[in-house]
């Protein structure tokens, strides 16, 4: 089972309490999971055409606890603004009624509806990516702007001739899952993100570390270069007795750190002391090597 699959089918069910609530999440998946088509009677009838089976269940249970008047599904459907008073379809191609949507709860019933019927988002563990594809334009911008009325940032680009809503930064995917009620999927995907973060964290650090010992390998390597040269073409006998101590220590003991190295020496000297010495003997080597290629 894909990781959208597990959001869809909690969200199937979540009920939230109130009657307007409901509502607002009836109206999203009748704008957005069904069709008004012509009867038998010659009518016009709005029908289920999502083959999702959370969405159509949800679309039952919504009319069953959303009746006021026993078996008059119209007036549920003129309650939600996609009937008029003389039972006349509205366009399902334009948006939700604003009015539905006018309280936070009613938004959070409505995305849960949207997402029921056009949302999907990639397996966590993996990347992070929560996207509603959409039809019709008015759909898509309703959709932004209401997650923009909960400080998150979505975007729409189109695919074809899809509108997509999209989000991908896992902050926002966690904040969004928790405004349609999918916790239990919250909790898991902020399981993975943990996970993932200190996997990472875990990797950089070692990369650090294994760049930080190529490094020191490498300037340890040209430190020994840069005196051997020295021994050969200057001796190093003819070094001021820090400079001519430093590059003893240094070729006696090839693989010691810099504060390792300045414990060796009479007296110890720090780390920034090593360093200083050892650049002076690397400077002094640069100059003999230049005059020898002048000559």
């Amino acid at each position: 089972m894909s990781f959208s699959t597990e959001v869809k089918e909690e969200l199937e069910t979540v009920i939230s309490g109130s009657r307007h609530c409901q509502l607002a999440e009836l109206a999203a998946i009748v704008h957005f999971g069904c069709r008004v088509r012509t009867g038998k009677d010659g009518a016009e009838e709005i029908a289920v055409t999502s083959e999702n089976p959370f969405v159509t269940r949800k679309y039952f249970t919504l009319l069953k606890k959303t009746y006021i008047i026993n078996n008059v599904v119209d007036k549920i459907f003129q309650a939600i603004k996609v009937l008029d008073e003389r039972g006349q379809a509205r366009p399902l191609t334009e948006e939700v009624d604003p009015i539905l949507l006018k309280n936070s709860c009613c938004r959070r019933a409505f995305l849960r509806g949207a997402f029921l019927c056009l949302g999907s988002m990639s397996d966590p563990g993996k990347s992070y990516h929560l996207e509603f594809v959409c039809e019709h334009e008015p759909w898509a911008e309703q959709i932004r702007q209401t997650i923009a009325s909960f400080q998150m940032e979505a975007k729409i680009i189109r695919r074809k001739k899809y509108y997509v809503v999209y989000l991908k930064e896992g902050a926002g995917i966690v904040d969004l899952l928790n405004v349609i009620g999918a916790h239990r999927a919250l909790m898991q995907m902020e399981s993975l993100r943990v996970e993932k973060e200190v996997r990472n964290s875990i990797n950089r650090q070692v990369n650090c570390e294994a760049a930080n010992i190529s490094k020191t390998v490498n300037a340890a390597s040209k430190q020994i270069e840069d005196i051997e040269y020295l021994k050969k073409h200057y001796g190093l006998l003819n070094l001021p007795d820090g400079l001519r101590q430093m590059a003893e220590v240094r070729l006696e003991h090839p693989d010691s750190s810099l504060s390792e190295l300045g414990e060796y020496l009479n007296p110890p000297v720090g780390k920034s002391g090593v360093n200083h010495r050892l650049r002076k003997l690397g400077e002094l080597t640069e100059r003999l090597r230049h005059k020898e290629e002048k000559l």
